[in-house]
C-alpha cells in the first residue's frame, strides 16, 4: 500500500540534522505542510519546483486535515514536516486521528529533538554516572495546563537532568517552583535556536539564570536545561575502565 501523508521530524534547525529518509520524501513530495513559525525553511529548500508548500502556522486542524485526504483522493504525495521530533509535543495525534477512518496510509519519520541538540551544542550528556541516569523531558504550566501528578514541584523532587521546552517566557516563576527541591547553585543552561547560525547560550544557575534570560532577551524558541549533569563533577564510565571487565573485554585486575 502506498503511503500518502509521511509526518516527519525536520530537527532543530540546521538542515543537515534531517534524516536521509525525511530529505528524499520532501524530496519527492507534492504537497508539504511545515511549522513555519519554527522549521528552517531550509529544510524544505530541496523541494521540486512544482510542490505545493503549506505553512502551518496560519492554518487549523481541519484546513491541515483536509489537505491531507485530498493528497489521498487524488494519488499525491504529501510531508507534514515537523520541528525536532514528532513524538515530543508534535500534536500528530490529532491529525492522524482524523485522516485515519479517512482510509489516508501514513508514516512517521523521527527527528532529532531540541532537547538533545542543546546537549551537543553544550557539549554534554544527560547521564552521568553517579550523577544522574535519568531525563525527564516536560514543560512548565501556562496557557495549557500539565496533569496534576506532573506539576514542575513534583519532577525537581527527583533532582534529576531535566529539559524544560516551551517555557523560557516564565522563567522567574519556573526557577521558583524548581528550587522548592533543587538547591538554588543548580547549573541551567539555557540553548535559544540549537542548531541555527544565530544559537546563542546562557549559563547560569536557578538563582540567576532569569535575570540573565531578560538581560539577553531571550523570549522563545529556547530549551531549558537544569541538573547537576551540567556541572563539573562527574565520574567515570565503567565501560572503558581499563579494570573493569565486561561481555567484550577482560579487565586488567584480573
Amino acid at each position: 500500500m502506498t503511503t500518502t501523508v509521511y509526518f516527519i521530524g525536520a530537527g532543530p534547525g540546521d538542515p543537515e540534522l534531517l534524516t536521509l529518509k525525511g530529505h528524499r520524501i520532501i524530496g519527492e513530495a507534492d504537497i508539504i505542510i511545515y511549522a513555519g513559525s519554527l522549521v528552517n525553511p531550509e529544510v524544505i529548500a530541496h523541494r521540486k519546483p512544482d510542490a505545493r508548500v503549506y505553512n502551518s502556522a496560519g492554518m487549523n486542524l481541519q484546513e491541515i486535515t483536509d489537505l491531507m485526504i485530498e493528497a489521498k483522493e487524488k494519488k499525491l504525495l504529501l510531508a507534514r514536516v515537523h520541528t525536532g521530533d514528532p513524538s515530543i509535543y508534535g500534536s500528530i495525534r490529532e491529525q492522524i486521528e482524523v485522516i485515519e477512518p479517512q482510509g489516508v496510509t501514513y508514516e512517521v519519520i523521527p527527528g532529532v529533538s531540541s532537547f538533545v541538540a542543546s546537549a551537543a551544542a553544550l557539549g554534554k550528556e544527560f547521564t552521568v554516572p553517579e550523577i544522574s541516569q535519568t531525563v525527564i523531558c516536560t514543560r512548565f504550566e501556562g496557557r495549557t495546563p500539565v496533569p496534576d501528578l506532573e506539576q514542575i514541584e513534583l519532577l525537581a523532587s527527583h533532582q534529576t537532568s531535566m529539559a524544560i521546552f516551551l517555557s523560557v517566557q516564565m522563567m522567574g516563576s519556573l526557577c521558583k517552583r524548581l528550587m522548592t527541591h533543587y538547591p538554588a547553585n543548580t547549573p541551567v543552561a539555557v540553548v535559544e535556536k540549537a542548531t541555527w547560525p544565530e544559537q546563542r547560550i546562557v549559563r547560569g544557575t536557578l538563582a540567576d539564570i532569569a535575570g540573565k534570560i531578560e538581560e539577553a532577551g531571550i523570549r522563545k524558541t529556547a530549551m531549558i536545561l537544569v541538573g547537576r549533569f551540567l556541572g563539573e563533577e562527574y565520574n567515570y564510565s565503567k565501560l572503558y575502565d581499563a579494570t573493569f571487565t565486561h561481555e567484550y573485554r577482560k579487565g586488567t585486575n584480573e
